[in-house]
Parts: structure tokens; sequence; C-alpha cells
């Protein structure tokens, strides 16, 4: 039903918006410590309500220069069998290949290939995604949520996005379902630790 990825994945991601910083910084999305970063799906249930959900595991990268916000990037790789709605019976059927096929595909993918400003700390980053073993290119608009020390020592900065997926462009068959189902709703938000 979903496709993580994801984000994707990616994720994606986050590479990029526009901050204060003299140079090029690049970050590792923090889901160790405290897990400051999700990946989530919302699809429609039949046109009654909506399925929520998120994959557990995943891990990626970003990067970004405020002198050269084109040049930013992010990668994200995600674990399609971490899937979690909150119900085990649906998370099996969901992961089964009837859906994603996480046996057959474990990890999502996802890969910038660019990134245009749009406004103040906000663009629209575009990538690769791969998911359930197709890829397409997708564009996510992102936000700068925020960036600084934190008080540990360390430099943090974090973003968020949302983007629509087809889910037939990725090859999971939903032709038996309504057509409020073909469609589903990527969010993510990744903050980053500075390397």
């Amino acid at each position: 039903m979903i496709k993580k990825t994801a984000i994707a994945t990616a994720l994606s991601a986050a590479a990029l918006v526009g901050v204060s910083q003299a140079q090029a910084a690049d970050y590792v999305i923090d889901t160790e410590d405290g897990q400051h970063a999700f990946v989530q799906f919302k699809i429609s249930h039949l046109g009654y309500s909506y399925i929520l959900g998120s994959f557990e595991e995943f891990s990626g990268s970003f990067s970004y220069d405020p002198e050269n916000l084109e040049a930013s990037s992010a990668s994200v790789e995600v674990d399609v069998a971490s899937l979690s709605s909150n119900h085990a019976e649906r998370d099996k059927h969901i992961k089964s290949d009837d859906f994603l096929d996480a046996g057959e595909y474990p990890t999502a993918t996802f890969t910038s290939t660019g990134f245009e400003p749009s406004g103040d700390n906000e663009g629209v980053l575009s990538g690769e995604l791969t998911l359930h073993g197709e890829t397409n290119e997708i564009e996510m608009p992102v936000t700068l949520v925020g960036e600084g020390e934190d008080p540990w020592g360390s430099y943090r900065a974090g973003f968020e996005g949302s983007t629509t997926l087809t889910l037939a462009d990725y090859g999971i068959d939903m032709s038996n379902f309504p057509e409020v189902m073909h469609e589903l709703e990527l969010y993510v938000t990744f903050e980053g630790i500075r390397q």
C-alpha cells in the first residue's frame, strides 16, 4: 500500500535550503540519539478514513552550501520491512508481495539530483526514488525548520518536506482498490548533525 521512501525516501529529504553558514556542511541524519528524523506516510482507506504509518529504520545524510544552494544534496536509504502502521496483520499484508514485497525489494532509496531555492528557507528538492524495484524522478518541496548549536556541543539543522507518490509508478497494483487509494502522501522530517 505504501511506498516508503520514501523516501525516502526519501526520502528523503531534505537536502536543503539556505542558511547562515559561511561554507558547505555535511550532516548525518539523526536516527540514533533519540530519533529526530521520521519517514511517514498517509493513504486513504477506501475513501472513508486514512491509514498512517512510518518506516522505523533508515539512514542518510545531506549537505548544503548557503553560497551555492543549487549544489545541495541528500541521500536516504530505508528498510522497507521496518514499516509500521500500528496493526501487525495489516503491516504484514502491506509488506507482502501484494504490495511492497519487502522480501524481494528490502530497500528503498532516494538520491537527490538537484535543488532549486524557491524563497526564504525553502525550495524544491528533486531526485531519484527507488521503491519496489522501480526508479522515478520526484520533486519534494522542503523547508528549513531551524538550525543552531545543541546543548551538547554539536551543530544541527532540520528540514521537512512532503510529496505525493502514484503507486502504479512503482509497479504496485492498486487496481482492485478505490481510486483514492492509488496515491500516497509521503512526509519526511530530518534533523541532521553537522560533521
